[in-house]
């Protein structure tokens, strides 16, 4: 068997890279850098889906570095975005351990720093630049930092990026790079989000997705429940929450931060202190706080986001909720890989309206196996009350017998004065001015006027 193990001599390096990787102690790539080596050197448009820590920066940058040629040029080649100044950071040492034996130049810029001393760095002449998008916009901006040059654009953790909010950014940078390139996305999860961006920038672009290693699902007990909306998913949780022996370490997944909000005040009138939320807009210290206290048992329950979860590591939860069905299996196997870990039992369920349906027949396709349907307990009251986004959108597009008021003429309006009344006279114009005034059929003859004069 051991002859099927992949090394990294089988991806057909260069020795420099060899040399760095030697040192580094590495023998095998991981199973994204395997899979994205050969598209990510082919040029084509690559969306590489795996979890944080599975060695994604290596996967984007072993096979750049091996076809990046020598040059002195000012302007760089390569721009790698990511969303916070420790992953710029962290992705400007990987790169720098990686290309020990490569003469190339690598700058990480970002925010709540000097951007008079990353300007001057940008005017040393660069060839890859890995920043955040807020600042690489103001550098570019400025014209000290030209991107005309890039051929590869690399966005890292792009699903966090846009959780943060920097879609705006993005695409203006978008707008300011070279249309002739290589894009090269990596994201732990897939959100609408993310597809969006795929749909409207990319070309025709190789999917790599990388399954949650370590949690066989076979060590997880999976249920589901049909539930008919909101407030009656609410009703089931509280209901299965309220025993507190069995449900001692709860992780519920919301599909977006507004949810994670309403849920968490719905909870909270119920559990108090046993509840706490983790989401994008909450500050770091915050959303620290709340992990802790989850880690340490101080709350048993859990409210979080796909993106804002996808770095925790806790032992011993005993229930992944997912309160919302999330659109793409890929989210539903991180989710309930945080259950039955250590070879112990996990315990998931997943609350499905009947619009949702639709995603839990892609998610047991994926998985290659059903999900036991639940009964609603009896004691647990079945909701009428809608949510905004559950009630029915009534849209009356071009309707002719309805007028909007909006439309109406206003008490300030009214007719124009007579002399200010203008007729459109269009193409007959020029001939009724010709008539009055006796211009010449044909500008500049001369002779024509001279005969029209004699007679």
């Amino acid at each position: 068997m051991e002859n099927d193990i992949i090394t990294f001599q089988d991806l057909n390096l260069n020795t420099p890279l060899y040399n760095a990787l030697d040192d580094l102690g590495f023998v095998s790539p991981t199973p994204i850098q395997q899979e994205s080596y050969s598209i990510v050197s082919s040029g084509r448009d690559v969306v590489g889906i795996a979890q944080t820590g599975t060695g994604k920066t290596f996967a984007y940058m072993l096979p750049i570095l091996k076809n990046l040629k020598f040059s002195t040029q000012e302007n760089p080649r390569v721009l790698i975005l990511v969303p916070t100044r420790e992953l710029v950071v962290q992705v400007v040492d990987e790169i720098e351990k990686l290309a020990k034996y490569i003469n190339v130049r690598v700058l990480g810029v970002y925010g709540g720093t000097n951007i008079n001393t990353q300007k001057r760095a940008v005017a040393d002449g660069q060839d890859i630049i890995v920043a955040t998008p807020g600042r690489l916009f103001d550098l570019a901006v400025s014209r000290v930092l030209q991107l005309k040059s890039i051929q590869k654009l690399v966005i890292d953790e792009v699903d966090v990026m846009l959780d943060l909010g920097f879609r705006h950014q993005l695409l203006n940078i978008f707008d300011i790079l070279p249309e002739r390139r290589q894009n090269i996305m990596f994201s732990a999860t897939m959100t609408e989000d993310v597809d969006e961006l795929i749909t409207d920038f990319f070309t025709k672009p190789e999917r790599v997705t990388i399954a949650v290693s370590g949690t066989p699902l076979e060590n997880i007990n999976q249920q589901r429940f049909n539930v008919p909306n909101f407030y009656t998913k609410v009703n089931l949780l509280e209901h299965l929450l309220s025993d507190r022996d069995t449900f001692n370490k709860v992780l519920i997944f919301v599909a977006y931060k507004k949810m994670a909000d309403r849920l968490f005040d719905q909870l909270e009138e119920r559990f108090n202190s046993e509840s706490c939320v983790i989401h994008s807009n909450k500050t770091q210290n915050y959303r620290l706080r709340s992990i802790e206290q989850f880690r340490a048992g101080d709350n048993r329950i859990l409210i979080a986001t796909d993106v804002m979860a996808r770095g925790l590591d806790i032992d011993n939860i005993s229930h992944v909720i997912n309160f919302d069905t999330p659109t793409f299996p890929e989210n539903y196997m991180h989710r309930i890989g945080r259950t039955g870990r250590a070879e112990r039992e996990g315990q998931s369920l997943v609350f499905s309206t009947e619009k949702e349906q639709d995603a839990i027949e892609t998610i047991e396709q994926y998985m290659e196996m059903q999900i036991s349907i639940q009964s609603l307990p009896d004691s647990v009251d079945i909701s009428k009350e809608l949510i905004e986004e559950e009630r029915p959108q009534i849209r009356e597009h071009n309707n002719p017998h309805k007028r909007k008021e909006d439309d109406a003429p206003g008490p300030a309006f009214h007719e124009k004065s007579e002399k200010n009344s203008k007729e459109n006279l269009g193409g007959s114009y020029k001939f009724k001015i010709a008539a009055k005034y006796k211009k010449p059929k044909t500008r500049g003859d001369k002779n024509y006027n001279k005969r029209n004069k004699k007679k």
